[in-house]
Formats: C-alpha cells, sequence, structure tokens
C-alpha cells in the first residue's frame, strides 16, 4: 500500500464513525487515525497523510479513557491543526497496569480482530490464554489464537487441541512466524480497512510475524533465553502498520502480567459452561467454596466440569470484582480532584 495516498476507508473508517460526524464538523474538521503516542504528541494519519498533533493538557484531567490511544479516531480542526474530539470507540482494549497503584491502561482502540500469539513450549500456558480470550470477548473482538514455533515440537495437533478446547469455534492457526509462507495464512485476517492487534508474551514471535506479513523487517525480533525458553523485550511501544495488501496491524510490547479489571462480560462469556452451572446454586450469591447446595461443587465431583477451567475461572471473577471496585474509588477520588483543579483554575482566570 501507497502511504503517500490515503483513503478513510483503507485506515478502518465505518458508518460506525461516520454517524458521529454533523454537517458542521465535517466543515471544520477532518478525521484522523492515532498511529502511535508519545506523551503529549500523537502520530495520525487521515486522508492529507501522515501528522503529528499535540494533545490539549485539559483531556489528560479526565478519565483516562478519554484518552486517546493507538487505534483512536479523532477530530482534528482543519486550521489550528488540534485535536477537537475523541470519537466513539466500536472496541477498546485495556488492563489494570502492573505495580502497587491500581490504575487503567489502554492497550489499543477500533481492533476487529486479536491475534493471541503463543509458542508452542514452556510459554504455552491454557490459563493465560484465557486472560486474553476474555479481554477479546469482552471488547467484542473476533479472538484468533495464533501457535508459533511449530518447527521446534514434533506434536502440533496436541497444541492446537488444547487451545481449541478453551471455546466452541474458536479459530486456532499454527505458524512458523520466520516462514513467509506458513504466516501467510494469517493474511484471511486482514483484509483491507481491517485493523488487527498482537498480543502475547515476549519471545512467542510477534514481531517476526509482523515482519512476516509486512514484508520487510519494521520490527526488532531476539532470540528466546535457552534456559527458559521466554523471550526479551524487543517491542517497547504500541503502533499501527500497514499492510501491502491491505488491513492494519498493531503490535504491543510483550506482557508479562495482564490483570482485568471491569471484564464480567468477557468472563462469563468465556466461561460460559461453569456459569450455566452456577445458575443452579441453591444461594444467589455462592461463592463456589463449599458452601452448601453449590451447584458447581456437585458438577466437579460427577465430572461434568473441568477442575482447571473452574479453578481459573473463580481466580479472574474474584480478581475482576477487586479490581473493579478499587478502580469504582480511584474515579471518585480522581473525579473529586478533577473538578478542585477546575474550581482552582476558574478563580485563577476571574482574579486576573
Amino acid at each position: 500500500m501507497n502511504e503517500s495516498i490515503f483513503s478513510l476507508p483503507d485506515l478502518g473508517w465505518s458508518h460506525f464513525f461516520q454517524q458521529q460526524l454533523d454537517p458542521e464538523t465535517i466543515e471544520t474538521c477532518e478525521p484522523a487515525r492515532v498511529f502511535a503516542t508519545h506523551g503529549q504528541l500523537i502520530d495520525v494519519i487521515g486522508s492529507n497523510g501522515r501528522d503529528q498533533v499535540s494533545l490539549p493538557g485539559t483531556w489528560k484531567l479526565g478519565d483516562v479513557e478519554n484518552v486517546p490511544t493507538v487505534g483512536d479516531w479523532l477530530l482534528i480542526d482543519s486550521t489550528t491543526r488540534q485535536p477537537v474530539q475523541l470519537l466513539h470507540r466500536k472496541s477498546l482494549f485495556r488492563r489494570i497496569a502492573s505495580g502497587r497503584d491500581v490504575r487503567v491502561q489502554l492497550l489499543a482502540a477500533n481492533v476487529d480482530t486479536l491475534f493471541i500469539v503463543s509458542s508452542c513450549n514452556r510459554d504455552f500456558n491454557l490459563s493465560r490464554l484465557e486472560r486474553y480470550l476474555a479481554m477479546a470477548l469482552d471488547a467484542g473482538v473476533t479472538p484468533v489464537v495464533v501457535l508459533t514455533k511449530i518447527d521446534m515440537v514434533d506434536d502440533i495437533e496436541s497444541f492446537r487441541k488444547e487451545a481449541a478446547s478453551l471455546r466452541a469455534n474458536l479459530f486456532v492457526e499454527a505458524v512458523n512466524s520466520r516462514d513467509p509462507d506458513s504466516v501467510d495464512q494469517l493474511r484471511n485476517w486482514c483484509g483491507s480497512g481491517q485493523t488487527v492487534a498482537l498480543v502475547g508474551s515476549s519471545g512467542v514471535g510477534k514481531s517476526t510475524i509482523i515482519n512476516s506479513l509486512i514484508g520487510t523487517e519494521v520490527q526488532l525480533t531476539g532470540d528466546i533465553r535457552d534456559v527458559d525458553e521466554k523471550g526479551r523485550h524487543t517491542t517497547t511501544a504500541r503502533s499501527l502498520h500497514f499492510l501491502p495488501r491491505g488491513g492494519l496491524l498493531l503490535d504491543s510490547p510483550g506482557m508479562r502480567e495482564l490483570q482485568l479489571g471491569e471484564c464480567e462480560e468477557g468472563i462469563a462469556t468465556l466461561f460460559d459452561e461453569v456459569e450455566e452451572v452456577a445458575r443452579q446454586c441453591r444461594f444467589r450469591d455462592c461463592r463456589h467454596q463449599g458452601e452448601v447446595g453449590c451447584a458447581v461443587a456437585v458438577a466437579l465431583e460427577d465430572g461434568e466440569l473441568d477442575p482447571r477451567r473452574v479453578e481459573n475461572y473463580l481466580k479472574l471473577r474474584a480478581e475482576q470484582e477487586r479490581l473493579s471496585e478499587t478502580l469504582v474509588e480511584k474515579r471518585r477520588k480522581d473525579k473529586a480532584f478533577g473538578k478542585m483543579v477546575k474550581s482552582a483554575m476558574s478563580i485563577k482566570k476571574k482574579g486576573k
């Protein structure tokens, strides 16, 4: 794709975004998509090409989810070249950032398909895959599990079968990320105007997949450590990339930790077989920890539920409930602080 010529549909524009514009806005502003962020500076691309704009400082006084992230659509004032509006998203990936301070970190917006990349070695972990799947399902994005390093194992089908067991009709692809012909099967998900994101641990081959799909080395790659088969971080920031045959690819740094907050719907959808049994418990507030009348416990004893699945379901549900409660309280405090700052600025202006 020639990056000197753009059309909004090539960038992922659709009726979903078009219907958010009014006639006056169309006259004074132009849409542009966020390709990378650098603090206050944001790289965008629109029908007039690439640009770098500065985010108004007031945008960061509110909720973090109102701050643009990679994949977002902005309306840019045609005269001042300043962002004036963040358009509603059709999907959003977020996690709880690592560290002691519980805060939301935005990962990507307006993604159509999520490649969940896992290598066929000791990195392969069903419970970790379920975290990514819950995030995708909560956002309403199509998940595809991509198994890599298939050239290093004899029994690929055992990995494929285990991954496919996580959800009915789950798409699972197995590729040698260093072989462009093998990676080529992923192009079925990368049509014109479609946005695909890649997530997974460090060293599973995400950057190599991107280089193979794009046909040139746009991401550094690194070998895994022999001692533990874990990878080194080679991607340090999220960014969008054009694909030669259309479509957009979003890479992100390897995540050693993915905490899920406010992901109740995604967890319920992924573990629908556990949720269905849980509705038969005697008490509505049953925690499935040995309470009297717990249908989940009975199903486990009868072999109707997978113990590992139930254990991870309970772990993820408890985690998201705890983090959600903390986030609600944090937002209350941040909102109060924001009002105080705005009030102080208003008083200062009147004093002048």
